[in-house]
């Protein structure tokens, strides 16, 4: 069967939870190929929806300022393609209300529900998906010999930096440093880490290991 060269492209990504076989269950996420900014959006409009140039972002800049006014008074905003509510959040645990006061709740960002309508329109099945080929998300952390090798290859001088544990093993800045910071934890870690300047460094507290 010829390979899908339309639709939606996607990647699948390990959730934390596992299913029967021990391996994590995975989830699609959209590929972002390209980001439309509010500049891309206003020529746009211009050139191919008879606005001004400049009018959309003039719109969204006035939206974005009775919006907010509004917001900071706690009120929830509708829109067409949603609506806008702050969020707050309860600093610390409680169970007795009569305790609460207005000190303990804080600023939580802002909430947004989709409207109906827009949820519908945006809709992006039309043309089906395709699955972008190469790894599952950084599912190589689950192959113990992958990571026992990128942490062989990553060895420079003595001990590992975070960047190259990155080219080693395939894994995103923050996945690879979380993994590594594992390896220091626990009852028996396997490794140290200290700062020098910027960069965190990390040795083994045995020998380094071999494949």
């Amino acid at each position: 069967m010829p390979n899908k060269t339309d639709g939606i492209l996607f990647e699948l990504q390990p959730r934390p939870t596992k299913g029967d076989d021990g391996k994590p269950l995975l989830y699609a996420q959209p590929v972002i190929e390209r980001k439309y900014d509010l500049d891309a959006i206003d020529d746009f409009c211009a050139k191919y929806r008879h606005t001004s140039k400049g009018e959309m972002k003039r719109l969204f800049d006035l939206f974005s300022e009775v919006a907010t006014m509004w917001l900071r008074q706690g009120c929830r905003v509708e829109t067409p393609f949603g609506s806008l509510a702050p969020k707050l959040k309860l600093l610390g645990d409680h169970t007795d209300p009569v305790r609460v006061t207005g000190n303990d709740v804080v600023y939580g960002g802002i909430e947004f529900i989709p409207s109906r309508q827009f949820v519908q329109d945006a809709d992006c099945s039309g043309d089906g998906f395709r699955r972008k080929k190469g790894r599952v998300g950084n599912s190589q952390m689950h192959d113990s010999k992958a990571m026992e090798e990128a942490l062989r290859r990553s060895t420079v001088n003595g001990y590992i930096t975070i960047s190259n544990f990155v080219w080693a093993s395939g894994l995103k800045y923050r996945s690879a440093k979380l993994y590594l910071d594992g390896l220091c934890q626990g009852d028996s870690p396997r490794l140290r880490c200290y700062q020098e300047g910027r960069t965190w460094h990390y040795v083994f507290l045995r020998d380094q290991p071999t494949v």
